[in-house]
């Protein structure tokens, strides 16, 4: 017999005056949590739900089996985490606020762009510099598209493609990440100014990965994606799919820490649209709070995402603004950290407003007794 537990945040509030105190900063963000459902599953079917507030919370736990108190302590105490801030390079990330990443493909069949920065410096540096004035944290090269059906990447193609590119947003004076799950792209993108990986695999594709990871004590992004092999998008069948997402990405955690990875220095990232249906991103996307209670900063890729099109008419990729802009918000209302976008100004934009309601809303006491 198997118990997990898990502590999944669903009353989300403005400020903590509006539940008289009652509620919890959430991973140290800008949204605050009042309600709480603890969930026993017991060999991949939900056994018992309690509910919880911070004030009771501490009875709830108490009941729970001795076979999950330790881990639902764990979980409490991480969704309570303020996390410090990243260190990359000279470039310091606060985590207390959502964080934008600014994507630049350099491949000749993304997605969303259709290679129209492959083979071009001049657009790529235009890319990047409106990407890093309109306020992108980070920008996230890559030289591989994952997307399904796309063919994979011989990794002296790919450093190829994404080093002078890095080279050139790292001159700039950006923080920069490289999206590649190979090792020899990794250490390629690492020496040409890259300090963090953001491995779609979560570091499961290339056995040298994490070695890589530990060695260079550099940030990493764990995504979590069913497929083992070249195709990240095969295997989608999930129980469920929010518990198994949970589960697949506390033990890639759990992995990378065994292999010498600094916990301070990573990050989880549910995979939106990596095999996974319309129901599951959804269900993923309402349930984005839980995934704090891991302890680590999430990041959110949901930009243009396939999801969007199937919601809007079928509207192809570069008809996805509203829909990312809309994703987007959704994660910050969940506390996201870092927003991985391919329209940086208007999520800027976006996440500016959000900010200035969230800032009012602290000091809102109005309609409280005095």
């Amino acid at each position: 017999m198997t118990d997990r537990i898990y502590i999944r945040p669903i009353g989300l509030v403005p400020g903590p005056q509006s539940e008289h105190g009652n509620a919890i900063r959430l991973a140290g963000g800008m949204v605050y949590a009042s309600r709480f459902a603890v969930i026993l599953r017991r060999d991949g079917a939900v056994a018992e739900r309690w509910l919880a507030a911070p004030d009771t919370i501490a009875d709830v736990m108490g009941a729970l089996p001795d076979s999950v108190a330790d881990d639902a302590e764990r979980q409490w105490a991480n969704l309570t985490l303020a996390h410090p801030p990243f260190e990359l390079g000279s470039r310091t990330i606060r985590l207390d606020q959502p964080q934008i990443m600014g994507i630049l493909n350099v491949t000749p069949d993304s997605f969303s762009d259709a290679g129209a920065f492959m083979d071009d410096p001049d657009a790529q540096r235009e890319q990047a510099s409106s990407m890093i004035e309109a306020g992108a944290a980070i920008i996230d090269v890559g030289g591989e598209s994952t997307r399904p059906g796309a063919k994979a990447v011989w990794e002296g193609d790919e450093i190829k493609r994404v080093v002078p590119a890095i080279e050139m947003c790292a001159g700039m004076g950006a923080a920069v990440s490289v999206d590649t799950r190979k090792a020899a792209v990794m250490e390629a993108a690492l020496a040409a100014g890259a300090t963090l990986i953001n491995d779609v695999s979560g570091l499961t594709h290339d056995p040298r990965s994490a070695e890589v990871v530990a060695g260079a004590q550099c940030a990493v992004v764990l995504m979590h994606a069913p497929g083992t092999g070249q195709d990240l998008h095969e295997g989608g069948d999930y129980a469920s799919v929010v518990f198994d997402v949970f589960d697949e990405l506390r033990a890639r955690r759990d992995a990378a820490l065994e292999a010498g990875v600094a916990g301070e220095r990573i990050m989880l990232d549910p995979g939106i649209g990596f095999g996974k249906s319309l129901s599951d991103n959804l269900a993923l996307m309402n349930a984005l709070p839980l995934f704090h209670a891991l302890g680590h900063p999430v990041l959110l890729g949901a930009s243009r995402k396939r999801m969007i099109g199937a919601l809007s008419n079928e509207a192809g990729a570069d008809h996805r603004l509203g829909g990312s802009v809309a994703l987007a918000l959704k994660g910050m209302d969940a506390g996201v950290q870092l927003h991985r976008v391919h329209d940086v100004a208007e999520t800027v934009q976006a996440r500016n407003v959000w900010r200035g309601l969230r800032d009012a809303a602290l000091t809102d006491f109005g309609d409280l007794p005095g």
